[in-house]
């Protein structure tokens, strides 16, 4: 029996108890647990998206349901989201494109210039913005990477909605994305900064070594009117070799935190295509966040540290809520306990504090599904009454933080240890959207189409593949 997606949707209604919709339910044996699982979750944190924009300006929150500001890299993967509810019939098309319009139309015509009570500057958008007013949130930065991961949900809306009632949304797309002065940013050429602050200036960080960055260079080098040189991707990527080594048995380019391994996958398709380190090296990206996902795992299996409960099922270490900022005796040893960090295993920079990230595992489904399915239905069979709830799975949870102090994110269980209260916008979005990428390559194939995102590959010395074709 052919297993649509509006069965499926019924049949998972029907699993929860709510009314089904009005169409025949196919029976639950007869579609896999491992699909019925990824639906579950696809919906559940789309909702997230859904239901937490601000609808007036599409902006969406950093954390729910703790009162937050709008995290611009959310409204990003929030923009992606709508594209993957859209086919996924989660919601209707015109629904996803009237929401993405809103978004477009606020970015659009948002209060830009040099001063302190405005949006973005140069084409750049403030890390974090007021929630109702879409103003600077306080004094954070002006980032670079937080406008790349924006601009990626916009450019796959771009390429998502073609039809000619749909054109606004290519045309805001493209204003805003042409306006983005990425030169400007290159503070130490070739180099691209982390970002500016108008009473400092730019920070004093570069975008060098292995990071999330690479799609920041791909957008830069891919602009059409303020573009970057190729030797920015030189340059940066010349950086590696303080990133590459071995772990756990896996040689690849290392980074502690796995959303580093998978930000720019979310949008660009890696597989089949080399820059020049790569070429040198023999794989490709893909195959190096698949090797960072496996140390990962090995790690956990090994459990050097003695956190409860790490195993071949339980792992996943990103950057993440934890508990509290404080040192703690466990197991005959002074261990330090972090509130957000980014945290990691076991490259470096690693900070392990026995917290778990649903979310690292989840987005790492495209790279080893093999051992990221397991684990999924080990946290939602094993724990799934503490960290699974309306918009999937929580933030992060810390079996061995079993200490009696106040804590700063969440509560204590009793027997199970802390666990977060909140979901979190930039761990939320790529769980849909790898989700998706492992369901049906939908992300994947808007952008190998996109003409920026070809041009920026290309520029940046990438062949192979997709790009050939």
């Amino acid at each position: 029996m052919k297993i649509t997606r509006a069965l499926l949707i019924g049949t998972l209604f029907l699993i929860g108890g709510a009314c089904a919709p009005q169409q025949a339910v196919v029976p639950v044996a007869a579609i896999s647990s491992d699909e019925v699982l990824l639906e579950d979750i696809e919906r559940r944190t789309f909702q997230f998206f859904w239901d937490t924009a601000n609808p007036k300006n599409g902006l969406i929150p950093d954390r729910y349901p703790t009162k937050s500001f709008s995290s611009v890299a959310a409204v990003g993967f929030g923009l992606t989201a709508y594209i993957v509810g859209a086919e996924r019939g989660y919601v209707t098309r015109d629904q996803a494109r009237d929401r993405v319009l809103t978004t477009l139309r606020f970015f659009d015509t948002a209060k830009m210039g040099p001063t302190t009570d405005v949006t973005g500057y140069q084409g750049f958008y403030y890390h974090f913005l007021d929630m109702e007013t879409g103003l600077r949130f306080k004094d954070v930065e002006l980032s670079t990477v937080d406008t790349a991961l924006l601009l990626g949900g916009m450019l796959a809306a771009q390429s998502y909605f073609d039809r000619p009632d749909e054109k606004e949304i290519a045309d805001l797309a493209e204003r805003i994305y042409t306006r983005v002065n990425w030169q400007w940013a290159q503070a130490r050429p070739p180099l691209i900064s982390h970002g500016w602050r108008p009473d400092s200036g730019f920070i004093k960080y570069d975008w060098d070594g292995y990071s999330e960055a690479m799609l920041v260079y791909v957008l830069a080098l891919g602009s059409p009117t303020h573009a970057v040189e190729p030797d920015a991707w030189t340059a940066w990527s010349k950086t590696y070799s303080r990133s590459w080594g071995e772990w756990y048995g896996q040689q690849h380019l290392g980074f502690g935190s796995l959303f580093v391994h998978q930000y720019s996958h979310v949008w660009l398709d890696f597989r089949g295509i080399r820059d020049e380190f790569m070429r040198g090296k023999g794989f490709d990206y893909f195959e190096n966040s698949r090797r960072a996902t496996y140390a990962q795992y090995e790690y956990a299996k090994a459990n050097p540290m003695q956190w409860k409960d790490y195993s071949a099922d339980v792992w996943g270490f990103t950057a993440c809520d934890g508990p509290t900022d404080a040192t703690f005796e466990y197991r005959g040893e002074q261990r330090r306990f972090w509130t957000y960090a980014a945290r990691g295993a076991p490259s470096f920079p690693t900070y392990d504090d026995g917290t778990i990230a649903p979310t690292a595992a989840a987005s790492s489904i495209v790279f080893a599904p093999e051992i990221v399915l397991p684990t999924l239905r080990v946290f939602k069979e094993r724990y799934g009454k503490e960290i699974y709830g309306q918009y999937g799975f929580i933030d992060s949870f810390n079996p061995s933080f079993k200490f009696d102090v106040p804590v700063q994110h969440g509560r204590l269980v009793k027997e199970f240890g802390w666990v977060d209260g909140d979901y979190l916008g930039i761990d939320q979005g790529p769980i849909v959207a790898m989700i998706e990428n492992h369901r049906s390559e939908l992300i994947w194939k808007l952008m190998r189409k996109n003409p920026h995102v070809r041009r920026g590959l290309q520029r940046a010395g990438f062949t192979g593949g997709w790009l050939e074709q």
